[in-house]
């Protein structure tokens, strides 16, 4: 299970918002909700995104964009279009003058904008959360990612699209797994186009004796492995696989290996708050809550303790 899989598979503490919009020009939407990644595939139309730093990025339909960390964008038809509402975390819609606007811009089932015939048309999945291992999962991905039609399977947009328009048995749970593809689908073509910025687990499988040593740790981090025990499972020598994992992935086995046990106990923490230390410390490999502890704060700076309640603390509103 490499980092990108973990993402979705792994504890999460968060759940996905979808939506479709539907817009009318002209048009413009200032999001400042605070998500840690959002999904927007244009359906229809145009859509322009704007944010501090990089250049405007425009958008067709089939176009997917990636869109990471939590500074606000704009997103509207043109360049230069003002907004005129306010996305605010929670999923508040106000007007530029503070008015609570998600009623008079609801048009049915998770369908919200300005005309519910409007041409400008796409979907949106905001994750409010990715964790610490989305955090590494996404690393290598630039602010916006702009991924051209055809990167992702147009069927899978289309049935989530539907998806999301119709009110039925266990709809969020479905949307929120169509999502997950789309996500995953979406991480997975920006890589593979660009391989000399790939994240070391990903360009590392290249290697089958480090693939298999990787499988190894991201499957199996509470097992008490010793280089000499990886090595074996590798079926090769502990010199061999030292040099092969240093010289594909950058660091020591056992070095990857610690940081990978205490960054999946940072997820844990947030995503099972009643977890106590000595269940946890076993989940990731270490022999005591002491022990655990220890690693954790020379690995962060804080106390399990701490850092659970500083994660769970609710952000301020924008």
């Amino acid at each position: 299970m490499d980092p990108l899989v973990h993402l979705i598979d792994g504890p999460r503490a968060r759940s996905a918002f979808t939506l479709r919009v539907v817009m009318s020009a002209p048009w413009g939407i200032d999001v400042r909700d605070g998500s840690a990644l959002t999904v927007l595939v244009v359906t229809g139309g145009r859509v322009w995104l704007r944010r501090e730093g990089i250049d405007p990025v425009r958008t067709g339909p089939g176009d997917v964009l990636l869109i990471r960390g939590a500074e606000p964008y704009v997103i509207s038809d043109r360049p230069d279009s003002a907004p005129g509402t306010v996305v605010h975390p929670g999923n508040r819609c106000m007007s530029l003058d503070g008015r609570e606007v998600h009623q008079t811009m609801s048009h049915g089932v998770n369908t919200w904008g300005n005309d519910p015939e409007g041409t400008d048309t796409m979907i949106l999945g905001a994750y409010e959360d990715t964790g610490e291992i989305g955090r590494l999962a996404l690393a290598a991905l630039p602010p916006v990612a702009l991924l051209p039609a055809g990167s992702v399977d147009a069927s899978v947009v289309s049935l989530l699209t539907r998806e999301i328009t119709t009110a039925r048995v266990a709809q969020s749970a479905l949307n929120d797994r169509l999502l997950d593809s789309l996500l995953i689908m979406a991480v997975r073509a920006w890589l593979e186009a660009r391989p000399d910025t790939a994240p070391n687990w990903l360009s590392a499988r290249h290697d089958p004796v480090v693939a298999h040593a990787l499988d190894l740790v991201h499957e199996h981090p509470a097992r008490p492995w010793t280089l000499q025990s990886l090595a074996g499972e590798c079926v090769v020598s502990r010199a061999t696989l030292a040099a092969r994992f240093q010289r594909a992935v950058g660091s020591p086995p056992m070095t990857y290996l610690r940081t990978w046990r205490l960054t999946l106990a940072c997820d844990l923490l947030v995503a099972e708050p009643d977890l106590g230390l000595e269940p946890l410390a076993t989940r990731v490999g270490y022999g005591s809550a002491f022990a655990f502890s220890t690693a954790f704060k020379n690995h962060t700076g804080s106390s399990p303790s701490d850092y659970r309640r500083t994660k769970r603390e609710p952000s301020p509103a924008g």
